[in-house]
């Protein structure tokens, strides 16, 4: 069976992410078909669209190579965050269905309990479930596109602390949601941009660990009930 590049892709990406593979550490299409138990097919179309999105870099006489990017290139995905986010918030309150409003109240109830339990792991994946959910309900896949890859490189280049009062951090999210449900795009704007500029100050910039032990030989096969989808 061909395993489908996107596949390979979203392996290599979240260990680049995790830090496997740190930044600037060169990457052979024969390691990663080794390490995946691919071919060396998908993963050179893997590399090429990790490449696109600023994951990957080809250095002249190296090759491929994890990219390094500086602390300025960092500063501005949370920039891009302040706008991008606000726009698909206005145009979920546009465009949502009921069913997008399903889930994203559910998230909301469930971050609300968990966050006065004081379950910090849980709000995390709650949390970009929330995002995810927001975005797809922007009706735009370019748009929801961007915001995706976004959330991808912010995870790989900041450390996001859990807010010093995660209820009232949910209780921004509950009233996102009511902005949305009403179709007051304008609020719902306004109310993202507010909580992602209140966001930015838990983002603690990683700082690579360049004495940590090289990419481990241990070999993982790519989910292969996701390349059956």
């Amino acid at each position: 069976m061909r395993i489908p590049a996107h596949s390979v892709c979203t392996a290599i990406r979240d260990d680049i992410i995790s830090g496997v593979f740190e930044r600037g550490a060169r990457l052979t299409e024969e390691q990663l078909a080794r390490r995946y138990g691919v071919s060396r097919v998908p993963v050179r179309e893997a590399l090429r669209t990790l490449e696109s999105e600023g994951f990957v870099t080809t250095r002249r006489h190296v090759g491929a190579c994890v990219a390094e990017p500086t602390e300025q290139e960092a500063a501005d995905l949370l920039e891009v965050r302040l706008l991008l986010e606000p726009l698909g918030a206005a145009r979920a309150a546009q465009r949502r269905t009921e069913a997008h409003l399903k889930v994203l109240r559910g998230l909301v109830r469930l971050g609300q309990e968990r966050a006065r339990r004081g379950q910090g792991e849980d709000l995390r994946s709650l949390g970009a479930w929330f995002h995810e959910t927001l975005a797809q309900a922007s009706g735009s896949p370019a748009l929801t596109a961007l915001l995706t890859q976004l959330r991808h490189k912010i995870a790989w280049m900041y450390i996001v602390e859990q807010p010093a009062h995660p209820v009232e951090s949910w209780a921004e999210h509950g009233a996102i949601v009511d902005a949305v449900a009403r179709g007051d795009a304008e609020r719902a704007r306004t109310l993202t941009a507010l909580h992602a500029e209140r966001t930015a100050v838990v983002h603690r910039l990683r700082r690579p660990d360049r004495g940590r032990e090289k990419v481990r030989a241990s070999q993982h096969a790519v989910n292969i009930a996701s390349a059956r989808n």
